[in-house]
């Protein structure tokens, strides 16, 4: 008796660890349910550049870290084809500015000012860069701060030493930015590009900077916005089929199975709560694919529950005690339940492997929940139907659906 009292304080633990999750981190909603923008880019074959597969991988590895850096966390990004990236931005508003983060080159180069105004060769480029970060000049105006890497920082030391009192121009894409004269060495590989620049401009500039120069060049193929509506209608629809769903699972169980069907419906409850909870813990994008995926698994949850179920009342039926019956129906049922969820957790793994976004986003889903039931039916609802039946003495058949028949 000691040891289920504990049990039940594990599964207490677990369960308000995941409604704490649930109630003070809102889930994270894909581009199908939030709305947002969708961008094909297309890559561009040059004299300088092939299209092969390390290109166009190094190209999305850039757009993911841009993406990042302006905090679009849930954003997806992948390749579609040879040359096309496929980049999904979900909740996003200032469209515009956000297709134009993730197309720009962010060339940055240094170079001499002549008399004349003209610039001359490029000296160094952002290949030299280390880090760039906003800062406040003495007079509170954004600027950014860049940090060369070591031979950067080496080059640089020989550009200055050897140019004082000559103007460097530091460019963005070709453009001038700022042209301060050199006033001595700067060994240290640490300088400043100052404009007119908003507290917003400088930090997306500093975060292409920092992504760096796209590999290849891309252009944009397509680009379609997302409206909230169709999200909306989604969710409300999943809802109320969720809802539905619940309501014929909880009427089954306890129209055929009395107290092992109360006991399934409130683990059926903890399952969904579990469920969610580690979506959030692991920032999981829920997408109409994942919650086809959950759904799927509250169903084997509940076939999980029918199982174990059947079982007891077999061994009811050969004239068990109560307690036996739900300790050899669970024996007999687990071996059956972990077969059928080990094969679906493979096929989860096959799915992540070599799936897509959505694919992906099923995969996910179904494999936390296929977790959560297995917990929820096979620890939960042990623990459960046996302390109602010590706890309320119930130990007569009909708790457990069977009919005795009259002599």
């Amino acid at each position: 008796m000691k040891n289920l009292w504990i049990k039940l304080l594990v599964v207490i633990a677990v369960v308000a660890g995941a409604v704490y999750l649930v109630l003070h981190k809102p889930i994270k909603l894909g581009l199908d349910l939030k709305g947002g923008v969708y961008v094909v880019l297309e890559a561009q074959a040059e004299d300088n550049a092939k299209l092969d597969a390390d290109a166009m991988k190094r190209l999305t590895e850039v757009i993911d870290r841009r993406i990042n850096g302006i905090g679009v966390a849930e954003s997806e990004v992948q390749l579609v084809g040879d040359n096309r990236v496929m980049v999904e931005l979900p909740g996003i508003q200032d469209t515009d500015q956000a297709v134009r983060m993730i197309g720009k080159t962010a060339l940055l180069e240094f170079k001499l000012k002549n008399e004349d105004g003209s610039l001359g060769e490029t000296l160094l480029t952002g290949s030299a860069l280390k880090s760039a970060a906003v800062t406040n000049d003495e007079l509170a105006r954004p600027v950014i701060s860049f940090e060369m890497n070591q031979e950067g920082a080496e080059k640089f030391a020989v550009i200055t030493r050897e140019n004082i009192g000559k103007q460097l121009a530091i460019t963005l894409d070709g453009i001038e930015q700022t042209a301060p004269v050199i006033q001595s060495e700067i060994p240290s590989g640490r300088g400043q590009i100052t404009g007119r620049y908003t507290p917003d401009e400088a930090k997306a500039m500093a975060t292409l900077l920092n992504a760096g120069a796209l590999p290849v060049k891309a252009e944009v193929a397509e680009t379609r916005i997302v409206g909230a509506t169709l999200g909306d209608e989604s969710i409300a629809q999943s809802r109320k089929a969720g809802i539905l769903a619940i309501l014929l699972i909880w009427g089954f169980m306890l129209l055929f199975y009395r107290l092992p069907g109360i006991v399934a419906d409130i683990a059926l409850a903890i399952y969904m709560i579990i469920s969610v909870g580690v979506l959030n813990f692991i920032d999981a994008t829920l997408t109409l694919p994942g919650i086809a995926g959950l759904v799927l698994s509250a169903g084997m949850a509940v076939d999980a529950n029918v199982i174990i179920f059947e079982r007891i009342k077999e061994e009811l039926g050969h004239g068990n005690s109560v307690l036996n019956a739900i300790n050899a129906g669970f024996s007999k049922g687990i071996v059956s339940i972990l077969d059928s969820n080990i094969t679906t957790l493979i096929t989860t793994v096959i799915l992540f492997t070599f799936g897509t976004g959505p694919i992906k986003g099923f995969a996910v889903t179904l494999s936390i929940g296929v977790l959560a039931s297995m917990f929820t039916a096979i620890a939960c609802t042990k623990v459960l139907l046996t302390i109602f039946v010590r706890t309320f003495n119930l130990r007569d058949v009909k708790y457990f659906g069977i009919v005795k028949e009259e002599a």
